[in-house]
């Protein structure tokens, strides 16, 4: 129970001005990007400095209520919402670019940065920043090295994981720690950053984080392919790896999504086509140009309709930009959406599709699908009612099947959303429940009164 006087203590940590209880911000920060969850917190607090995250907690263990951090609340498993009993520590304000040293191709950033915002700033300077999350646009660099995310640029450049050389953390008790530096090369002790990282605010809070950056591609060209039917479209992902070409950029859209997009962006997309791929190569011209005619012969041989190649750097910003829209355009629909997040490996893709096709229509959902087809990632999209129970009861019996058929595939239940609340009764599908128990000695071990984050990932 958070008494008045652990409220008076708060604001003596953080200042009355940084403390905030009155119902409507309560509200504001029930629930985050993942529907069917929310809980109000009983206060929130914004610290100014690590000093007073470190106080905050070391409260949290004394009283023992619980702690969510939080950035822009856009997660989508249910990571930042609250649980009874808690604070939600806000570090959105957090949101200054430290450092950009060219010489060591590295940004040290607080962690309330936007991402779309670090994108901008360094490559001003020729240099770049490569996870490009579909929120990247209000989605905080915090909140992607808590969930280990993706974006569109996973297939050639990998995830978040792969661009974060240090952390500053304030640990569940309220110690700080460093972990990782500038150096290349650095296996001194055990590998603190990488067990931070995705641990989806269970296991500390970060306060700096230490990106690595790298030279900024010469040229790119962009091309989007049409397809009659969805297992077209996905071997042609498994035909163009083949062939040795990574592209930056594989994106599939099935026919409801580019219904809904072009109904919601308006370019020009075919609405009487099953699904579509949005590519982009980029690097040197040469081997760009190179590429790009490999993919448009390729795409030919496994039966694409048309396939264009964008003739200027607008248009091929307004293919990404309404690639980025799907999840919002889909949203428009119906009243509750509802994101999920599977990954095959790529040879699978073609078979993937066609399961979630098959369930959609055993459980009698409307679902879209789209997502990273180049590294398997797919976000089939369920638009439904939560006002309709029954309706729901389906959607949720066939997203279990969905997970259950990526599993058998060789998959996982999240390729980049999380686990958090909504997937965490199907972890064991993935992990087996001995790795379960290993992480929940972990949680135990770094934070024995279940203070930071509890309930996400699983229980203790």
């Amino acid at each position: 129970m958070i008494t008045s006087n652990i409220i008076s203590a708060l604001a003596s940590i953080a200042g009355k001005e940084n403390l905030f209880t009155s119902l409507e911000d309560k509200i504001s920060y029930s629930y985050d990007g993942t529907p069917l969850h929310s809980q109000m917190p009983e206060a929130i607090v914004r610290p100014t400095t690590k000093e007073q995250i470190s106080e905050i907690l070391k409260l949290a263990n004394k009283e023992k209520f619980a702690v969510v951090p939080r950035g822009t609340g856009t997660g989508l498993s249910g990571g930042s919402i609250p649980v009874k009993n808690c604070i939600i520590i806000d570090m959105s304000q957090w949101n200054r670019i430290l450092e950009i040293d060219q010489e060591n191709l590295t940004a040290w950033v607080e962690p309330g940065v936007i991402t779309s915002q670090l994108h901008q700033e360094v490559e001003r300077l020729g240099l770049f920043y490569p996870p490009d999350p579909g929120s990247m646009n209000i989605c905080t660099i915090g909140g992607n090295v808590a969930e280990n995310s993706g974006g569109l640029r996973g297939l050639k450049y990998g995830v978040t994981k792969n661009y974060v050389m240090g952390l500053e953390v304030v640990l569940p008790n309220g110690d700080v720690i460093s972990c990782g530096g500038k150096a290349v090369k650095d296996v001194a002790g055990y590998n603190l950053k990488d067990l931070f990282i995705g641990s989806e605010g269970t296991l500390g809070i970060f306060t700096k984080i230490l990106l690595k950056l790298i030279p900024k591609p010469q040229t790119s060209k962009t091309m989007v392919a049409y397809f009659n039917t969805q297992a077209d479209a996905g071997r042609t992902v498994s035909a163009i790896i083949s062939k040795k070409i990574i592209p930056c950029t594989v994106e599939f859209l099935d026919k409801t999504t580019i219904r809904c997009v072009e109904e919601f962006a308006k370019i020009g997309l075919p609405t009487n086509i099953d699904s579509l791929l949005l590519l982009e190569v980029d690097g040197h011209p040469s081997v760009v140009d190179e590429e790009a005619e490999k993919i448009v012969e390729c795409c030919k041989q496994n039966f694409a309709t048309e396939v264009k190649i964008a003739e200027s750097v607008d248009e091929a910003l307004r293919l990404k930009t309404a690639r980025r829209s799907a999840f919002s355009a889909l949203a428009r629909s119906r009243p509750t959406t509802i994101l999920e997040d599977i990954t095959v490996p790529r040879s699978s893709i073609a078979v993937m599709l066609e399961k979630i096709d098959a369930i959609s229509k055993k459980y009698n959902v409307l679902i879209g699908t789209f997502g990273h087809a180049g590294d398997g990632n797919l976000h089939p999209t369920c638009l439904t009612d939560e006002r309709n129970h029954e309706e729901i009861a389906r959607a949720e019996k066939a997203y279990e099947e969905i997970f259950i058929e990526a599993v058998k595939l060789g998959g996982t239940i999240t390729g980049e959303h999380g686990t958090g609340l909504a997937k965490k009764k199907f972890l064991h599908l993935v992990t087996g429940y001995t790795a379960i128990d290993t992480m929940r000695t972990i949680k135990k071990a770094l934070d024995p009164n279940n203070t930071l984050n509890p309930g996400k990932v699983f229980d203790i």
